[in-house]
């Protein structure tokens, strides 16, 4: 009897232990993204002190910037097998996951940090944009305006024509490879980690890139050139595991939610001025910025018009998105 009753004694205490280190488990968050010194580190910087604020004790957040917890696919895949909590990345490299997340990649469609913020930041599209990938198991709590889309290169490319035949790392998002190929580019999607070895051994020409990663990986020291190209801005979400979500109590949930649209507002001018900061870095650096000839850069975006025309009307959800963001910033710049 005695023995029955300290083996029962026993299994309870090893349940409330294991259920214990489970719940303490559940309360880490590591926050993961592949940039240093940047918008999305920033972001992440920020959400850890709101939600430290919000929920006092609730969340350990762990902050891993620089791809330390892998390679852009490898974090990518951790936050949607849990391993990760969080991931904070440009929506491009989303795509495979949900193709929505190529709405935010199609030329033209945002032409300033403006009509990024005017958009993201619209109530009812913000609340839209949280839930829109739970079926993915992935839950938005982050939107940002990252930078604009600049063409770094090895060699000084002033045309259109210096870019024909050049190898040059993407997104991986066809809105961005199809562009490159429609320039007579060599597209090749390639993780962040990846580039500065295949830049210096000749496997790539350049890579499309927002100016802040270039200073903040100090590209100068590498090669010198820019082409801004000015046809696209950047986003950048901070998407969350759902199943680690759910596991949080309703007031940890609410703070979280909280504390990432807190963030979002708290570093956009921060993100704005970055990017000016970034372009000023680069030339005291000795790099060069270029402008493509007027009658080139209207070439050119009529071109890659026509071609997100094409390649939305084979996405009919892409393109409801889309429309949906136009909408937005239209909205926002007859204002």
């Amino acid at each position: 009897m005695i023995s029955n009753l300290l083996k029962t004694a026993a299994f309870a205490t090893a349940l409330t232990v294991s259920t214990f280190l489970i719940a303490q488990a559940q309360t880490t968050m590591k926050l993961a993204t592949a940039t240093i010194n940047d918008v999305q580190h920033e972001w992440i910087k920020v959400f850890a002190d709101e939600l430290a604020e919000r929920a006092p004790g609730a969340v350990t957040t762990e902050i891993y910037p620089a791809s330390q917890l892998g390679a852009i696919p490898r974090m990518s895949e951790g936050v949607l097998l849990g391993t990760i909590e969080a991931f904070t990345t440009p929506t491009s490299f989303m795509s495979n996951v949900d193709p929505r997340f190529q709405a935010f990649d199609v030329p033209g469609l945002f032409t300033s940090p403006e009509d990024v913020h005017a958009a993201l930041h619209d109530p009812e599209y913000r609340d839209h944009l949280e839930t829109m990938f739970l079926e993915k198991g992935l839950r938005v709590i982050g939107a940002i305006y990252n930078s604009p889309t600049v063409l770094f290169t090895m060699e000084d490319a002033k045309t259109l024509e210096d870019v024909k035949g050049l190898k040059i790392r993407t997104f991986a998002s066809p809105l961005q490879i199809k562009p490159m190929e429609q320039l007579g580019a060599i597209p090749l999607p390639l993780a962040l980690s990846e580039v500065i070895p295949q830049l210096q051994s000749g496997g790539l020409d350049g890579m499309l890139v927002g100016v802040p990663i270039l200073t903040a990986f100090k590209y100068y020291d590498v090669g010198k050139y820019i082409l801004d190209l000015h046809f696209a801005e950047v986003v950048s979400v901070t998407v969350v595991n759902e199943d680690w979500f759910q596991m949080q109590s309703e007031d940890t949930k609410a703070a979280i939610i909280a504390a990432g649209r807190a963030a979002e507002e708290a570093v956009y001018p921060w993100g704005v001025e970055n990017v000016d900061r970034s372009y000023a870095t680069w030339t005291e650096n000795g790099g060069v910025i270029t402008q493509l000839p007027p009658e080139e850069q209207a070439q050119m975006e009529e071109g890659f018009a026509a071609l997100a025309s094409e390649l939305l009307e084979g996405q009919p959800e892409v393109k409801a998105e889309y429309e949906r963001l136009h909408a937005l910033v239209e909205a926002s710049k007859a204002q």
